[in-house]
């Protein structure tokens, strides 16, 4: 079986192992939750998935159950990277599922381009972090890729843009606060959300047909959000300065 025909629940589908963590965690009480593209399938169930067969496990916790959590995933099976975790336990965990596939532990926030806390909206979801802030974990990427394009589109496509709801939604107070207070995160995420539409025409596999929501309509809300909520004092004196300082941080692998 290749990478190209992981059958989606089978195995060998990465979703299988990360759910079964997922699940475990949830039973016991434990604070620990589905991030990146496996979270977007959880909460994206009806899009086409993109699988591959190697793909890595992300996972959030918040600092205050660390501790808890590395002892669950041991007494789950998994093996930690004990010096990784010990040098970068504040931030970040290592782990190896009985599977074989490496799981990534974010602490608190994910820190790429920008920093994403996600400690606010951690517990709104069972299984995964916040819908928004899967969203904005892809839309704060410069750079973006084709597979992130492509979460972004799903996201965009399944779950709707709201105030408030029931269910995964892109809570618009939470998308407000974070690119109202920081020029950074507003510059990043409306220079991708004006990309959106150009990206979709470019490749309209990634817009499937059947969603409920227009994808582009979606980001013309945020990006209209964006740029009519009210901004802190220190986002305006950042934005006095522009573009003449960069405004985003050039990620780093941590070796393991």
């Amino acid at each position: 079986m290749t990478a190209d025909h992981v059958e989606p629940g089978s195995p060998h589908d990465p979703l299988t192992d990360a759910m079964t963590i997922a699940h475990g965690a949830a039973e016991a009480s434990v604070g620990l939750k589905l991030l990146g593209g496996l979270a977007v399938r959880v909460i994206c169930p009806d899009y086409p998935p993109r699988l591959r067969r190697d793909q890595d496990m992300d996972f959030a916790c918040l600092s205050r159950e660390r501790k808890k959590v590395a002892a669950h995933l041991e007494k789950a099976g998994c093996q930690p990277d004990r010096r990784f975790n010990n040098l970068n336990g504040d931030r970040q965990m290592y782990f190896t599922a009985p599977s074989g596939r490496p799981i990534d532990v974010m602490v608190d926030k994910l820190t790429m381009c920008h920093t994403l806390d996600f400690r606010p909206s951690f517990g709104r979801l069972p299984y995964t972090v916040d819908a928004v802030d899967l969203l904005l974990s892809k839309l704060q990427i410069v750079e973006l890729n084709e597979k992130d394009a492509r979460d972004i589109v799903q996201l965009l496509s399944c779950l709707p843009v709201a105030e408030a709801g029931t269910g995964p939604y892109h809570d618009t107070v939470r998308f407000a606060q974070v690119l109202s207070g920081d020029w950074g995160w507003w510059r990043t995420v409306t220079g991708n959300l004006d990309k959106l539409p150009s990206l979709i025409s470019e490749r309209p596999s990634l817009a499937q047909p059947g969603l409920p929501f227009d994808p582009a309509g979606q980001a013309a809300v945020l990006r209209k959000l964006a740029d009519e909520t009210p901004k802190t004092m220190k986002w305006k004196v950042r934005a006095g300065i522009g573009e003449k300082m960069r405004w985003y941080e050039l990620p780093e692998e941590v070796a393991h």
